[in-house]
C-alpha cells in the first residue's frame, strides 16, 4: 500500500509539472507581453540567478519557516492538550480561540513590527500567529475524537501515562497533525513572502519584490520558481512522512474500499 501511495504521489508530481508549465508557456505565447516571461527562458537563467546570492535568500526564508512552523506546532500541541485535559482551560482557551481565530492576523503586522522590530522575530511571530490557531483547533478536535474505550483497554493492562501517550494518543492525532501541517506550510510561505517585503535585505520575498522593482522579470519569475519549489518540497516531505508514519491509515482505507 505504501508503494501504491508513493506511485500516486509521483504521478501527481509529473502531471502537475507538465500542466502548470504548459499553461504558463501557452499564456506567454498567446499574450506576448514583456511582463510574462516564458518558462524555458526562466529555467535557462536559473543557474545564473542562483549564483547571485540566491542561496542566502533561500536559506534565510527556510530558517524562518522551519522555526515559525516548529514553534507554532509545539505551542499548538501544548495548548490543545491543555484544553482537553483541563475543563477550565478548555472553557477559557476555547472562548479565546473562537473569538480570535477569524481576526485577520496580517492586520497585526504593523503592531508586531513596532513591538518586535524589523528582524527575523517579526517574520517568525507572524507565521506563528497565523497558523497556530489551525493547529490548536484541529488537534483539539482530534484529541476529543479518541474513543474512551482505547484508554480503558490500555490502562487495564497497566499502561503508564507515557505509554498511553505513545501508543494511543500520538497514533490517533498524527494523521490530523500532518494534514494540518501541509496546509500550514503553504500558509506560512504566503505570510513570509508578505513580511519579507518589509525591513529586510534577505529572503525570497525581498528578492522577488526587488527584482520586480528593478523591472527584471526573468529574475522575478526565477525567484517565484525557487520559492515554489521550496514550498513544494516541504509539502512533499510532509506527505511522505504521513505515508511512512501513518501507513496503517492507508491500509485501513484500502480494506474498507474492498468491503
Amino acid at each position: 500500500m505504501e508503494l501504491k501511495r508513493i506511485r500516486y504521489i509521483l504521478t501527481n508530481i509529473l502531471l502537475g509539472m507538465v500542466l502548470i508549465n504548459l499553461l504558463w508557456w501557452l499564456s506567454a505565447r498567446l499574450l506576448q507581453i514583456p511582463v510574462l516571461v516564458d518558462p524555458f527562458t526562466v529555467y535557462a537563467h536559473l543557474g545564473e540567478v542562483w549564483k547571485q546570492s540566491m542561496s542566502s535568500h533561500l536559506l534565510a526564508s527556510l530558517r524562518r519557516i522551519v522555526i515559525g512552523v516548529g514553534l507554532a506546532t509545539l505551542i499548538g500541541m501544548f495548548t490543545a492538550f491543555w484544553m482537553v485535559s483541563s475543563r477550565l482551560a478548555g472553557r477559557l482557551l476555547g472562548a479565546f480561540v473562537y473569538f480570535t481565530y477569524p481576526v485577520p492576523k496580517l492586520a497585526l503586522l504593523p503592531v508586531v513590527m513596532l513591538l518586535a522590530g524589523l528582524g527575523d522575530a517579526t517574520k517568525i511571530i507572524m507565521i506563528i500567529l497565523i497558523i497556530v490557531f489551525q493547529i490548536i483547533i484541529n488537534l483539539r478536535d482530534s484529541l476529543r475524537n479518541i474513543p474512551k474505550e482505547s484508554f480503558l483497554i490500555i490502562t487495564s493492562l497497566g499502561a503508564t501515562p507515557w505509554q498511553q501517550l505513545r501508543y494511543v494518543v500520538l497514533p490517533a492525532i498524527l494523521p490530523d497533525l500532518l494534514s494540518t501541517l501541509r496546509v500550514a506550510i503553504g500558509t506560512a510561505i504566503s505570510v513570509l513572502f508578505v513580511t519579507e517585503t518589509y525591513g529586510t535585505d534577505r529572503g525570497m520575498g525581498f528578492f522577488i519584490v526587488d527584482a520586480w522593482m528593478r523591472i527584471n522579470y526573468t529574475e522575478m519569475y526565477a525567484g517565484i520558481v525557487i520559492l515554489s519549489i521550496l514550498g513544494f518540497l516541504l509539502f512533499l516531505c510532509t506527505d511522505l512522512l504521513e505515508t511512512w508514519l501513518c501507513g496503517w491509515k492507508s491500509n485501513r482505507r484500502g480494506s474498507e474500499e474492498n468491503i
